[in-house]
């Protein structure tokens, strides 16, 4: 898969990128958000292997920004036309610039026209209002929120939000 949006890229992952994969992965700053502030602790071996393990449910994608990458999404076939989707923008220097809603639409949308899903499920901590701002504004309604549902590698409780989007419900812009 290739998506395109002027300068913005969504493609699928591939061997290629497990030491990219690697270092965000194992940066406790760009990881924190998912409950692994000490990084995953992931080898660049275990990296290559999820990239080529051939899960036909998992798609890992990298996001380029003029042919630099910048971050990773990824999205999940749950069964009964319902795909769960993640997204980082793992650069720092590239946060704040109003890519992350334009990839999600990007992949949103191919999702919803394309793939054939009538349903998009994703989740975020309940600490990171900045990525509920921008779910909701592209239509995603908040399910329920999950308290002290995880600890986090320090050990400390985390809360989520569970969101979900029909393509009724999608916000093109």
């Amino acid at each position: 898969m290739r998506l395109q949006d002027r300068s913005l890229v969504i493609r699928e992952a591939a061997a290629e990128d497990a030491k990219l994969l690697w270092r965000w992965w194992n940066d406790g700053k760009v990881m924190e958000h998912a409950g692994f502030p000490r990084g995953l602790g992931i080898s660049e071996e275990e990296v290559v292997e999820l990239l080529t393990d051939g899960d036909p449910n998992q798609h890992r994608l990298i996001l380029e920004v003029d042919s630099r990458p910048v971050g990773e999404m990824n999205y999940r076939d749950l069964g009964d036309g319902t795909a769960q989707i993640g997204i980082k923008i793992c650069d720092f220097q590239q946060q704040g610039k109003g890519y992350g809603p334009r990839f999600l639409r990007l992949l949103i949308r191919h999702l919803f026209e394309e793939a054939g899903y009538s349903k998009i499920v994703l989740d975020t901590n309940l600490k990171n209002t900045r990525a509920q701002h921008v779910y909701e504004k592209l239509g995603f309604r908040k399910v329920r929120t999950r308290i002290d549902a995880w600890k986090d590698q320090l050990g400390e409780l985390q809360s989520a939000v569970d969101y979900e989007l029909t393509a009724e419900d999608f916000v093109h812009e």
